[in-house]
């Protein structure tokens, strides 16, 4: 068992009136500023979002997603806000066949569902918050128009695309490499399109009426009915744009998708572990396979094997492999498939897949047969081509796919290791592109966990005038026919963007959550097992040593499994490494502060509280 520190990298936040945390420190102040004008914690996460659209480009923006899980005091109710677009009309598995695709793509324009993020803080902020549309987008304005600090993740990310931005996507050159050339880290950049996109919205907003809900109204009505719509309809209609095939490719994405689509609020999927109820998005999302974890793990003695103990660690490792695997089989959206959800988290389902984890690391993808229903698996599982499945690489033979000779770990944004592939044309456009995440509690009792992605400056050309690019959400469907996770027009992809939210005798507790795709619900569970269980404050709990198995097939393109490897920080100890490898885990040890981006805040005792990560040195929380 590890020994938990009295020293953290920075304290844990208490206070009485509110709390911010994000991933970068800008978005955090926005968010607190908004509360210390008289916001609530829910007109703090609109402003604390855009804002990060604006300055975290690489990881999410304008043309993004976001789920939302929040708590409001006033109505005593939980709610799961999805901000998650749907799939083009024209999207079908028949439109990717006639194209010689039997993945899709990971960057380009054919990946672009529905950009739901917008909508998404605009529902949140007309049903829940306070304050007037232009007291939560002035930040988000001021920081595209007037500048702010680019981040030297960001740059390295502009770095890697120079390339493909000047051969083939001359407007994200446009916006991207200033001059012509790659933003310093540290240097004042600013996004003028992008700052104008918003400020049209707010003006064309403004002038429609002086009424707030009406004012929201009709900001959402220029962008998924007006002007912004337009011009990304007019843009795919005849814009052919390479992508990580190595071929161009048309959008599959209309203006009839657009102004047809609404976010939606819905209830949460609910878990009771430990005293706590956990709140997670239902299996559109990835959020249900916190929960399966937890029904694994609860018949195991965790507290006495001790945090960042080799048994500890490798019995975490082992249960999220079943339930990830499940996750493979099982979930999808649930409008168009039955996810059998109530027995992947029954306690005799997790009795008897429990019975599976034995001494040594598994090899095997093995999800269960819940009501005896047999499990299927997609065609990149069950019958991969040529190197995709050992981590080596895709035959550059087989249906046009760009060759991959190398996929480097360890660069970028710490969150994820994929860096990218490193030949061919479009090699710098496969990028494992991150997110972002925001957690806010205010003195009236409200919670926001908010995970924003998708629109990475990276994987999709910048739409010309309007200064931001397209999601690729879409890449995590499969297009084997007939599974829960096919695609289908209008249909939600199963994301890996998991928020998470726990009640304490139905009162808000905690909100956390972390960037990092398919890691997302293995870093948020160590922090939370840590907290629970371990007794660590929610600072300690960010800063304990992290690890995650990459075992499970990739959400992103090209789909890759890394059967038995167990990524871990050096800080874990050597002793325990290397009990881990007579395990038989494939272990990574990577560098002591890399894996996880958590942040959380929290209500306990009358107080409030917040934490943010140090990893990749931009998260802050702010509070008083």
């Amino acid at each position: 068992m590890a020994e938990i520190p009295d020293f953290t990298t920075r304290p844990e936040l208490a206070g009485t009136f509110g709390m911010v945390a994000s991933t970068h420190w800008l978005a955090s102040a926005a968010g607190m500023a908004v509360l210390e004008q008289g916001g609530n914690a829910f007109d703090a996460a609109v402003a604390a979002g855009l804002v990060l659209q604006v300055t975290e480009p690489h990881l999410n923006g304008l043309g993004g997603e976001v789920p939302v899980i929040a708590h409001d005091a006033s109505r005593g109710e939980t709610f799961v806000l999805c901000g998650q677009g749907t799939a083009p009309a024209a999207a079908t598995p028949e439109a990717f066949a006639d194209l010689g695709l039997d993945l899709v793509p990971g960057s380009g324009l054919l990946a672009a569902c529905v950009p739901g993020a917008f909508g998404a803080w605009l529902l949140l902020l007309r049903e829940y918050g306070t304050l007037r549309l232009r007291e939560v987008m002035t930040y988000a304005i001021g920081y595209a128009a007037h500048g702010y600090p680019m981040l030297p993740a960001a740059s390295r990310g502009i770095a890697t695309v120079a390339g493909l931005f000047r051969d083939y996507w001359p407007s994200s050159a446009e916006v991207y490499l200033p001059g012509g050339a790659v933003p310093e880290p540290g240097s004042r950049f600013a996004n003028p399109a992008l700052a104008a996109t918003y400020q049209r919205i707010l003006d064309e907003a403004e002038t429609a009426s002086g009424d707030r809900d009406e004012q929201i109204e009709a900001a959402r009505r220029a962008y998924y009915e007006g002007f912004v719509a337009e011009a990304i309809a007019a843009y795919l209609a005849t814009a052919e744009v390479m992508d990580v095939t190595g071929q161009p490719h048309r959008g599959l994405l209309s203006y009839a998708d657009l102004s047809d689509w609404q976010p939606r609020l819905e209830e949460p999927l609910t878990f009771d572990y430990h005293g706590l109820t956990i709140c997670k998005t239902r299996p559109w999302g990835q959020g249900p396979v916190f929960a399966q974890q937890l029904a694994l793990l609860d018949g195991f003695d965790l507290a006495g094997m001790g945090p960042g103990s080799a048994e500890f660690i490798h019995t975490v490792a082992e249960c999220a492999k079943l339930a990830f695997a499940d996750r493979e089989a099982w979930y999808g959206d649930p409008d168009f498939t039955d996810v059998p959800v109530k027995t992947l988290l029954s306690a005799q389902y997790a009795d008897a897949r429990r019975r599976l984890v034995g001494p040594q690391a598994s090899t095997e993808l093995r999800p269960g047969t819940p009501d005896g229903r047999a499990p299927r698996l997609p065609a990149f599982i069950t019958d991969p081509v040529p190197g995709r499945g050992d981590g080596t690489g895709v035959d550059p033979t087989v249906n046009g796919r760009l060759a991959v000779t190398q996929l480097d770990q360890g660069t970028g944004e710490p969150t994820l290791g994929t860096s990218g592939l490193r030949s061919g044309p479009a090699a710098a456009s496969y990028r494992a592109g991150d997110t972002c995440h925001l957690d806010v509690a205010d003195r009236f009792g409200n919670l926001v966990s908010a995970t924003p992605s998708g629109g990475w400056l990276q994987s999709s050309p910048v739409i010309p005038g309007l200064g931001f690019s397209l999601g690729t959400r879409a890449q995590m469907f499969t297009l084997t026919p007939g599974l829960p996770a096919t695609l289908a027009p209008g249909k939600r992809p199963r994301t890996t963007l998991s928020p998470s939210l726990a009640l304490k005798d139905g009162e808000p507790y905690l909100a956390f959550g972390t960037p990092g795709g398919d890691q997302q619900d293995q870093w948020t569970l160590l922090f939370f097992l840590n907290h629970v269980l371990a007794g660590m404050n929610l600072q300690q709990a960010i800063d304990f040593p992290a690890f995650h198995t990459a075992h499970m097939p990739s959400s992103f393109y090209p789909r890759q499994a890394q059967p038995g490897v167990l990524d871990i920080e050096s800080r874990a100890g050597e002793a325990v490494i290397e009990d881990l490898r007579r395990r038989g885990h494939q272990v990574n040890v990577r560098p002591a502060w890399s894996l996880g981006r958590v942040s959380a805040v929290g209500r306990r005792n009358g107080m409030l509280y917040a934490a943010a990560n140090p990893r990749g040195m931009q998260g802050y929380a702010a509070g008083r």
